[in-house]
């Protein structure tokens, strides 16, 4: 059993996924030495702090089955592209990668990669791309995977127009990022210190090595991203993000209103299904 520390200071958007929820309240406000009281007890707020927990848990169970979703896809194009075996298929060994950065169940990944390899699949998807500009001229790429050009494409159209963006042309914005590997370490789950981290890291191809108070965040080449990958899974280090994306060159700051704006965009793209990936250079 995992103590997860007190349910007060506990966020149920970080609690791993479970089946059952069992709680129960302190009985001194519903007791008649208590006056019964009920949830007016300062003792019975932690009823409240069940409720608030599970709340939180089932809005984060139903994003994490929308992201499963969109993993269980890149699976399917990493698969019918290169075949089911990532020994001979680094993309499905790198979106592997990415699916346990995300902790989807190995059984999840296994079943998704025998269904796209079965021969009765006839799903097809495309990778496609699409630039833009948020509120005040921030860039945006839109990463899709899907199996209509012309549906994905006008509903990206229509999220840039709601939230006051621009779809622009091939090109627009996409040299104003570079393509890189992007590893992200929660601290408390290694017994590496810093420095042994770092070595690992840069003596396995990594560019370049940050420590922030929380986490240890490592960036690659894209061809040397599955070296350092691997290297680390070698030492039992678990990744909060094991991924390949489009890192900003230069950032573009908003006020309270652009920043809200910018984010009902993000929010607008990322809830379509056939998007996998948003990049912006708004600095947050």
């Amino acid at each position: 059993m995992k103590h997860l520390g007190d349910i007060t200071k506990l966020s149920g958007y970080i609690v791993p996924a479970v089946d059952v929820v069992i709680g129960g309240s302190p009985c001194q406000g519903l007791s008649v030495a208590g006056k019964q009281a009920g949830l007016k007890d300062e003792r019975s707020g932690l009823f409240i702090e069940q409720i608030r927990l599970v709340k939180e848990m089932r809005k984060a169970d139903a994003a994490r089955g929308k992201v499963f979703t969109k993993l269980g896809r890149e699976l399917l194009v990493a698969v019918k592209e290169g075949g089911p075996d990532p020994a001979g298929n680094s993309k499905l060994k790198d979106v592997i990668a990415k699916c346990k950065a995300n902790n989807m169940p190995n059984d999840t990944i296994n079943n998704a990669i025998k269904k796209a390899a079965g021969a009765g699949n006839t799903e097809s998807y495309e990778e496609v791309m699409y630039e833009g500009y948020g509120t005040s001229g921030v860039a945006v790429i839109v990463e899709a995977s899907t199996d209509n050009r012309n549906r994905t494409a006008a509903d990206v159209r229509h999220a840039f127009d709601r939230a006051g963006g621009n779809l622009g042309t091939s090109g627009c914005v996409s040299y104003l990022f570079e393509k890189k590997g992007v590893i992200i370490i929660d601290k408390t789950t290694t017994d590496l210190s810093e420095d042994d981290m770092m070595m690992l890291a840069l003596e396995n191809g990594a560019e370049d090595f940050e420590a922030t108070e929380e986490c240890y965040e490592i960036t690659t080449s894209p061809a040397d991203f599955s070296a350092v990958r691997e290297a680390l899974e070698q030492k039992g280090i678990e990744f909060l993000q094991a991924e390949i994306q489009m890192v900003p060159s230069t950032y573009v700051t908003l006020d309270e209103k652009g920043a809200e704006k910018m984010q009902r965009l993000i929010d607008a793209l990322e809830d379509l299904d056939d998007v996998m990936n948003v990049y912006h250079n708004w600095e947050e």
